[in-house]
């Protein structure tokens, strides 16, 4: 009896679909990333519908001092604490731990005999990735707007130029704030995939995104000339403020964006070149520093350089892009919206913002000083005209200018305009929107009105 050989069976390749599949449910199957998924799901509303009946406001941020009158204001209270902090956390987590586990359990020889293509396994791991992170994103946008309006009610929100915003035009607003945040979401998270990659098990992988938006959050304090400020992709986490503006300040929102997926590509391709060269016969290796180095580090400092180059000259702006008609401008046109909402409250005889005529004379450290840059010595003399009165009203504030454009004017009398926060109306007492107002400095170059 012959024995012959058995004809060899083809063996078909894992699809990205397949890989993408199982590397999904390897990461929803982990406890940590479910009670992720839960807490940004459940933990944002809950958070928004207390503090929202709290009389003490977090009046130091944005849009905090209208927790109590409208439910958006709370989703965007939230939003500016995940740019900062939760999201660069969550991407740590999710992206900068997508590979190193497979160094950390050695199964990278399993997973390379069962799929038998690098590229197929990046491409899944790294979709399967930013799938959880973009529902982590999600639960955190949905669970503060449905908090808000749960607790406070659909009112109307007052823009950062002092303008009501009707609740149809508020949520529109809102929701491309949070779809204008996934750009450096993305960033953050291909960081955390070049982490992953160069570092392997080291805890430096998985702290690689928290490290970076630090350091960039931190460079966002500091009086950068405006180019560098918009080339950086952590400005994409704070150029929403520009949608609540009038006009809206598409510029910077548009550059950050694009800034952010430009920073998004070049860290993503240098972790799949990285991920190719990768030695995964030895265990013990984690990857050379000097590749790492050469391929992640410096292609990201070149990108810095260009988009520099690129902004400067595309929109030539000198200094820190904060300058006298800027904000003289910014804070006549918020007072004269913010004046006709306190006549509304009044019920007084309505008058618009051309018959205020509203103008703002504004100096910085008494004019001793340039008439530019941030700082909290701002103070802003501000004068309107009303119909049928002859006397001219003026009323002081004292304005605190943050470098990336954000101010807070804080009234200084007189006493019946902004001189104390509850005003007194038939209803009752309500928050004086004179007393204490949030605005918005537009950092590029602006025509002025006029």
């Amino acid at each position: 009896m012959t024995v012959t050989d058995a004809p060899p069976v083809a063996v078909r390749p894992v699809t990205v679909a397949r890989g993408y599949r199982f590397e999904l449910v390897k990461l929803l199957s982990q406890w940590r990333n479910r009670l992720l998924i839960i807490a940004c799901w459940l933990a944002p509303a809950v958070f928004v519908a207390a503090v929202s009946q709290q009389s003490d406001l977090p009046v130091d941020t944005l849009f905090g001092r209208w927790m109590n009158t409208t439910g958006w204001a709370g989703s965007l209270v939230l939003l500016g604490f995940a740019g900062s902090y939760a999201l660069p956390l969550l991407t740590s987590l999710i992206a900068g731990d997508v590979f190193a586990a497979e160094d950390r359990l050695g199964t990278w020889r399993h997973l390379l005999v069962a799929v038998r293509s690098y590229r197929r396994i990046f491409v899944a791991k790294t979709l399967a990735s930013l799938t959880v992170i973009f529902l982590l994103v999600a639960g955190l946008a949905v669970s503060g707007i449905v908090g808000g309006l749960v607790a406070v009610g659909n009112h109307s929100l007052v823009g950062l130029d002092g303008s009501l915003l009707p609740p149809g035009d508020a949520a529109g607003k809102v929701l491309l704030a949070w779809l204008c945040t996934l750009a450096p979401t993305l960033t953050l998270a291909a960081i955390g995939l070049l982490g992953s990659v160069a570092f392997g098990r080291s805890p430096m992988g998985l702290l690689l995104p928290v490290v970076v938006a630090l350091v960039l959050g931190l460079a966002q304090l500091l009086p950068l000339p405006v180019a560098v400020r918009l080339a950086l992709p952590s400005y994409a986490f704070i150029a929403w403020n520009g949608l609540f503006t009038g006009p809206v300040q598409l510029g910077p929102l548009v550059i950050g964006v694009g800034v952010s997926l430009a920073w998004a590509v070049v860290a993503a391709a240098a972790a799949y070149r990285l991920f190719l060269r990768r030695d995964f016969t030895n265990l013990a290796s984690d990857g050379s520093i000097r590749r790492a180095i050469t391929i992640g580090v410096l292609p990201l400092a070149a990108l810095l350089a260009v988009t520099v180059a690129i902004i400067a000259s595309a929109a030539p702006a000198t200094g820190s892009g904060i300058e006298q008609h800027k904000v003289q401008r910014s804070v006549a046109t918020a007072f004269a919206h913010l004046y006709r909402l306190q006549t509304a409250q009044l019920n007084r005889p309505d008058v618009t913002e051309a018959q205020l005529a509203a103008t703002a004379a504004c100096t910085k450290g008494d004019g001793r000083i340039s008439q530019q840059g941030p700082g909290n010595d701002w103070r802003c003399v501000v004068s309107w005209h009303l119909p049928d009165v002859a006397a001219t009203g003026t009323a002081i504030y004292q304005l605190d200018v943050t470098p990336d454009g954000r101010y807070v004017a804080d009234g200084d009398g007189p006493k019946e305009v902004n001189g104390y926060f509850p005003v007194r109306t038939p209803d009752g007492d309500v928050p004086n929107p004179l007393w204490q107002f949030d605005g918005d400095v537009e950092l590029l170059p602006t025509t002025p009105k006029g």
